[in-house]
Parts: structure tokens; sequence; C-alpha cells
């Protein structure tokens, strides 16, 4: 496997997802600012877009974070990083997923630029509204799915954590707090945030 990354991005999530698998694979660093030699042509192959996380495996291009965390997860089944077919987590696990896209991410766009819709025109409603589902959630259970952690919960921790950590700009509610600190434990996400230190 490939993964096109560049540190202090949304990326993160598929480097720390990875390192939850044990899997092999080649780290691409892409320098946004460019100037950093790689080939424009390789990136876009793997990502129309030109963006990162793009991940490459046997030859098969997967782009969009969501999409490329299902993949990965159904991929490696041992790691158990998400609920099998047939398993009655899954469907909740697929709503948690498409949740952190459709919901979670406009929202804090929407919070960040200051932007001001009408609730019937928002697919998530309102940040307020996604940001109390997850309080709710996150109150009485320890990850998305429960008691288990997730592919779903790569995406929503570093989201928050991007919010409260580094752009300050989401308050720190007891239990996002306390899910950080949840999901910061695990070997795979120091594992990865060191790999993010040697690019630093």
């Amino acid at each position: 496997m490939k993964l096109f990354w560049s540190p202090r991005t949304r990326a993160f999530r598929t480097l720390w997802l990875l390192e939850e698998t044990g899997a092999p694979y080649e780290l691409v660093r892409v320098d946004l600012n460019g100037g950093d030699g790689i080939d424009d042509a390789e990136l876009l192959a793997a990502n129309p877009m030109g963006k990162v996380p793009a991940l490459v495996d046997r030859g098969v291009p997967i782009a969009e974070s969501g999409a490329i965390a299902l993949y990965v997860a159904d991929r490696f089944p041992e790691a158990g990083l998400s609920p099998q077919l047939g398993d009655p987590e899954r469907g909740p696990f697929l709503h948690w997923m498409i949740f952190v896209a459709s919901c979670v991410e406009p929202a804090l766009v929407q919070k960040m630029k200051g932007v001001e819709l009408p609730t019937s025109a928002a697919g998530w409603g309102s940040f307020e509204k996604v940001m109390s589902v997850l309080d709710a959630r996150l109150s009485t259970h320890p990850f998305l799915v429960g008691e288990r952690f997730t592919a779903a919960d790569t995406l929503l921790a570093t989201d928050l954590g991007y919010f409260i950590q580094v752009f300050k700009m989401l308050e720190p509610r007891p239990s996002f707090t306390a899910y950080l600190a949840r999901c910061a434990e695990r070997p795979a996400f120091v594992r990865a945030r060191a790999i993010e230190a040697e690019y630093a």
C-alpha cells in the first residue's frame, strides 16, 4: 500500500488507521505548498482532486478519507476496525462513518467560516445540533460504536483534536476531552504522532 500524505492534515487519520492494522505501507509525503518532487500525475491518478489522503493498494487508487477508512477496515478484518457483514453493529458503524463526513465536517467548516444557514437548508442541520448529538453519544459510550474502537473513531478523533487542540475553535466539552484522551492512549495513535513529528 502507498499512502499519499502530508503532516498536520486530515491525512493523519489514514496514517493512524494504517498503524492500527499493522500492515506494511509506503508513506509518500506530499508538500501541499509545492516543491516536494512528487509527480503531480501520480498524485492525481490516486486522487483526481489532488488532495491527501490518497491510497493505492495493489494498483488500485482509493480517495476520500471515509472511503479509505472503510476500505482499510474491511481489507484487514483481523485488526477489528469494523464490524463485519452480518454483525448487528455493522449498521451503527456505517451510520457513524458517514455522519462524520456528512455532518461533523460540514458543521465544523460552518463554525470555522462563520456561515449562517437555515437548518432546513443544511443536510447536517446546524453546528449546535451536530455537537449535541456527538456530546450525547460520547457521554454514554466510550467510542462511536459503543465499547469498541473502530475506523470511525480515527475520523472523528482527528477532527475533534484539530478543532479543540490546534485551532481552538471548539469548546472542549467533558465528553470530547475524555474521548480524545482514550483515543490518544492507543499505541497506533502514539506511533502515528511520532511519524508526524519526524516531519515537523
